[in-house]
């Protein structure tokens, strides 16, 4: 097996970056076992912050171990607004991004940055990923029934964040943004898409966010343990599409 921990991450764009909310849920399993829920360290406290929910990222990330995190929300945007707005790397994306919707700064809603932001797209707009997967929306279709669009605007700020971490600089991949093929050894992050998993897997009990963080987790565990986990990481892809899914990301397990 190519990990030793698998995390799985159902996001939430809701509030703030440090309101507690009972839809982000993170679950864990480790080579063996059933994933089990993770809850905050803060005292006193039952639901995670996305504050708290990056912090935690960076801390097993610090560790001695590979590890494969997956959340729940876009990790880029499509290609048509990379070209209209002159982006043509990743990171120079992530940090454009920051400047123009500052949703990890207190008291920040999305609700609040999003109104009368130009810097935006239509929600026509997809990703390749977006295209190959039935169900998925595009990252600007805010407030419709399994929209990430909030959760997407929410969570870039973080995914910046961890990658300018210096603890965790040259340890970790992050899908496939560095690359298509796995270093031997790192930890990787990578998007993810709980419809692709959950329905493999039965609920017992689960409310329907720890459902998507649990099947996460047990995906990527399943499909490590069966030796089929490496092959996701190499979508079928032609050269110029591969390119582009550099820039704009992909969720792992669409095909």
């Amino acid at each position: 097996m190519k990990f030793q921990r698998y995390i799985g991450i159902d996001y939430s764009g809701a509030e703030t970056s440090e309101s507690r909310l009972t839809t982000l849920q993170v679950f864990e399993a480790f080579s063996d076992g059933d994933p089990k829920k993770v809850s905050t360290s803060a005292a006193g406290a039952k639901n995670w912050s996305r504050l708290e929910v990056a912090q935690y990222c960076l801390k097993v990330l610090e560790l001695d171990e590979a590890v494969i995190i997956g959340i729940d929300h876009g990790f880029s945007f499509p290609m048509s607004y990379m070209k209209r707005y002159g982006l043509s790397r990743w990171d120079a994306f992530l940090q454009d991004f920051m400047r123009h919707w500052p949703t990890a700064d207190p008291h920040a809603y999305v609700d609040f940055v999003c109104d009368n932001n130009p810097r935006t797209g239509d929600s026509s707009e997809l990703r390749l990923c977006e295209q190959w997967t039935a169900t998925a929306k595009s990252v600007f279709q805010f407030d419709v029934q399994g929209s990430v669009a909030k959760s997407t605007h929410a969570g870039l700020p973080w995914l910046l964040w961890l990658r300018e971490s210096p603890a965790i600089r040259g340890k970790v991949h992050f899908w496939p943004f560095d690359g298509f093929w796995m270093p031997v050894g790192k930890s990787v992050i990578v998007e993810v898409y709980p419809n692709l998993y959950k329905r493999r897997f039965p609920k017992q009990g689960r409310t329907a966010d720890e459902h998507d963080a649990w099947s996460v987790a047990a995906w990527l565990q399943e499909a490590d343990r069966r030796g089929i986990l490496g092959s996701y990481f190499a979508p079928p892809l032609t050269l110029p599409e591969r390119r582009r899914v550099e820039l704009e990301g992909w969720i792992l397990g669409a095909w």
